[in-house]
């Protein structure tokens, strides 16, 4: 015998939905707390009517589905305030830095110097060695003007 055939099935979906649960506080990812509410709703109406393992297999599937579509749409409308808005998107963050050309920008087209890195750039012609701003990104390419 197993712990799984001592467990009646409502029983196995509310303690798969504890360890969900617990798995989203050690491993924080705000993805297996919706998993967990649909094993959890599983667990209750197993407990609450008499279906099968293949309805409740089913049945947990369609509210995985629901709930993180639920909670998709409950983060995008409701949107966690970070104190550095700017913190996975490095190139917004280069905005206003003075940086150095390393290959000529000629045509539109040249490299620049940005901290240990070299970015494509864009804009107004300068030698090698001058100081540009970047005053825009396009993907991974800055967009520059003298300074």
């Amino acid at each position: 015998m197993t712990l799984l055939t001592l467990l009646e099935d409502h029983w196995a979906w509310l303690v798969f939905a504890a360890l969900l649960g617990i798995a989203e506080v050690l491993i924080p990812g705000v993805f297996l707390i919706w998993i967990s509410i649909a094993a959890a709703i599983t667990g209750l109406v197993a407990l609450a009517l008499p279906i099968g393992l293949p309805l409740q297999l089913l049945l947990f599937a369609s509210l995985s589905i629901a709930a993180v579509y639920a909670g998709r749409r409950w983060y995008a409308d409701h949107p966690v305030a970070s104190t550095d808005p700017l913190l996975n998107d490095r190139t917004a963050r280069l905005i206003g830095q003075t940086v150095t050309v390393v290959e000529a920008i000629t045509d539109g087209e040249g490299r620049v110097k940005v901290g240990d890195s070299v970015w494509s750039a864009t804009g107004p012609d300068a030698e090698v060695g001058a100081r540009v701003r970047v005053i825009a990104s396009e993907g991974t390419v800055l967009r520059v003007e003298r300074v």
